[in-house]
């Protein structure tokens, strides 16, 4: 559907090239000024509160001048987009793409007189702008060597942030809140960038669409003496270059990814915005009908003594079965050991041939006869390898899925490489989760055969480092769960309190099991690979709940929360609804209310710490009551503690 424009456009005659813009979200609460003249420069506002002061935009390119100074306005093109679509991987049933509009094409006004044009978008949730290079005939080829997107923040802000410190890495670390001057000109900050601009106003920096591009990092611009800081894009350089100097290889007429920057009066704001999913393309998976997401199983080193062979298997396949779990992920060694030394994958692996130890034919026809499928795990350089020769055999297997892992890399080749992948899965019918990957950016929208992927410092950790506490698991829910799914890998039952929790095999988590039953509501992932062995889950308290939790939802909400403290969601599917809260290293009791849902009375099955859990993080109880949308109950969280509910309609 369309609506009236609701634009502001003003330009001002400052000077003979000098032209000004003010542009507005749909519910006005949004400003976005930019300025033509000397340089390109944009500001935000929200609710009349400035967090971005004036920020230059421009480019720098091997053999040619700076793009992005001295630009005159040849047409400015404005309008409104209001549109509703439905996703495939669903965390809302519809998703409104509702936003204003403007395009400027500029024109240098000194030689070479290249154009650049440049495109902002307004939503209620934030803004968004992008670079279009028109085609040259000059140099129609280009080496970016530095793409100059500044965020001049007005004051110095809070912000969670995380340093990657390599361009190399599978993005794997926490979130830690500073002040944005503590930033060091070394440190190469990661999307997204979580600030808290107010009481009532926080901003995630990341981007969307990234395709034939470099992954987008941050570092420190300068610092002002007015306590503001500008920070600027840092891209990941090209493969093979030994000073890092080329970011990308352009050809035009090219494109850059969505520079993001969403906005929110509570933290839960952000994880609750598409801004994301609607800065990428419509799906162009003509019939998404196969596309199941549901949870997985695995057969991982994690969980204790795991040996690749067909008893292994089938053992998992059992617990599947048990569970009413469609899928189980067959893990690396499968086709023969993937390494070398240091992770280097194998140069003979070939992952169209099993490990003698499997009987892979008697595997999948016992998973059949259990209504399991299988999935199967690939180290990254072996799938390039027999890409098509795997993904068609794979699919006369029935094979339902493949991981694809060790990537540690987004630079342009790689992520160029993604989007091979997800497409020739697409045509195989193969479902992906991607390992040792960067953030999302939105191509699940387009190719929803992408359910998940990590990216994330998840549970696996536990197996080696005291990285995983309480206090982690709330911070990345409103950080990297903003920019999309996370494949934490939940679910393990071995639940240790406070000053109980060693790392090693079996693995344990920290923080008690009502903690870990939260993260199957809270964390999103379309496809949830549980983490623990078989016989941790038999006859446990919790594993009902399990069995009952879908993975795609109707609609989400951010009841409460902040970061690094608790956060309580609600999530719905179909006509019940799924409640899961958690805290930090300390008890919290929490007031939940009930108001979200429609008039009548509803059942509630609650799942929540004992008095005990503090001492024994295996304990919990449950209950089940009938409530009102003007109903509330007061809930105990343990330290490092939390509960879940399923709501029903009587």
């Amino acid at each position: 559907m369309k609506t009236n424009l609701i634009l502001l456009l003003t330009v001002l005659s400052i000077s003979v090239y000098a032209e000004s813009y003010v542009i507005h979200s749909p519910d006005n609460n949004i400003r976005v000024e930019i300025h033509v003249e000397e340089k390109i420069t944009y500001s935000v506002a929200y609710k009349n509160l400035s967090f971005i002061k004036p920020s230059p935009l421009s480019f720098d390119f091997a053999f040619s001048p700076r793009l992005g100074e001295y630009m005159k306005v040849i047409q400015s093109d404005m309008n409104t987009i209001d549109e509703t679509w439905e996703p495939i991987l669903k965390t809302h049933k519809q998703v409104r793409n509702h936003f204003n509009q403007l395009t400027l094409e500029m024109e240098e006004q000194r030689f070479p007189g290249r154009k650049l044009n440049v495109e902002f978008r307004v939503f209620d949730d934030g803004m968004a702008f992008r670079y279009l290079l028109p085609g040259l005939n000059s140099k129609p080829e280009l080496e970016l060597t530095s793409e100059n997107s500044t965020f001049h923040f007005t004051n110095d802000y809070n912000a969670w942030m995380v340093d990657y410190k390599t361009y190399n890495s599978h993005q794997e670390s926490e979130f830690f809140l500073k002040p944005l001057n503590a930033i060091q000109h070394a440190q190469l900050t990661g999307l997204p960038l979580v600030v808290e601009a107010g009481d009532s106003l926080y901003i995630g920096i990341t981007e969307a669409n990234l395709y034939d591009w470099s992954g987008m990092y941050l570092k420190v611009d300068k610092q002002f003496p007015d306590q503001s800081i500008r920070l600027v894009s840092d891209l990941a350089p090209l493969q093979g270059d030994p000073e890092e100097q080329i970011r990308v290889n352009i050809k035009t007429p090219h494109q850059s990814p969505w520079r993001v920057i969403m906005v929110g009066e509570t933290p839960g704001d952000l994880i609750e915005s598409n801004i994301i999913l609607n800065l990428n393309e419509p799906c162009k998976i003509p019939d998404p009908e196969w596309i199941k997401p549901d949870l997985c199983v695995w057969d991982h080193w994690w969980s204790g003594d795991v040996k690749m062979n067909t008893e292994t298997l089938k053992q998992y396949i059992d617990l599947a079965s048990d569970m009413g779990i469609p899928y189980q992920l067959i893990d690396w060694h499968w086709y023969g050991d993937p390494f070398k030394e240091n992770y280097e994958p194998s140069d003979n692996a070939d992952i169209t041939t099993v490990n003698p130890d499997v009987d892979l034919p008697e595997v999948l026809e016992y998973a059949r006869k259990k209504d399991v499928k299988c999935w199967l795990w690939l180290n990254w350089k072996h799938a390039d390898n027999q890409m098509e020769e795997a993904f068609a055999l794979y699919e006369k297997w029935g094979i339902a899925g493949v991981k694809i892992d060790f990537m540690a890399a987004d630079h342009q080749e790689m992520v160029n490489w993604y989007h091979k992948v997800v497409e020739t899965a697409a045509r195989h019918q193969l479902l992906l989760n991607f390992h040792g990957s960067y953030k999302p950016t939105g191509i699940r929208r387009t190719y929803p055969n992408l359910v998940t992927r990590e990216g994330v410092l998840g549970n696996e950790y536990n197996g080696w480092a005291t990285r995983i506490t309480p206090d982690h698991n709330v911070t990345i829910p409103f950080t990297r769960m903003i920019t999309g799914p996370m494949d934490y890998t939940p679910g393990g039952f071995l639940n240790r309190s406070h000053g109980q929790f060693r790392a090693g095999h079996p693995t344990q988590v920290m923080g008690t099991r009502c903690h870990e039953l939260a993260k199957f509501v809270i964390y999103e992932s379309p496809v949830i690979t549980l983490c623990d062995h078989p016989d941790h889950y038999k006859n446990q308290p919790g594993t009902e709940f399990i069995e009952l939790i879908p993975t795609i939802w109707d609609d989400s909400r951010v009841l409460k929360g902040e970061i690094g403290k608790y956060i309580i969601m609600a999530r719905k599917n179909n006509d019940q609804w799924f409640v899961g809260g958690m805290t930090n290293s300390f008890a919290r009791t929490e007031r939940l209310q009930f108001d979200y849902l429609e008039d009548g009375k509803y059942e509630v099955k609650l799942w929540m710490d004992t008095k005990l859990s503090h001492e024994d993080a295996t304990q919990l109880k449950s209950e089940t009551f009938n409530v009102t949308p003007d109903s509330d109950i007061d809930i105990e969280m343990a330290p490092g503690g939390g509960f879940v509910a399923i709501i029903k309609p009587i």
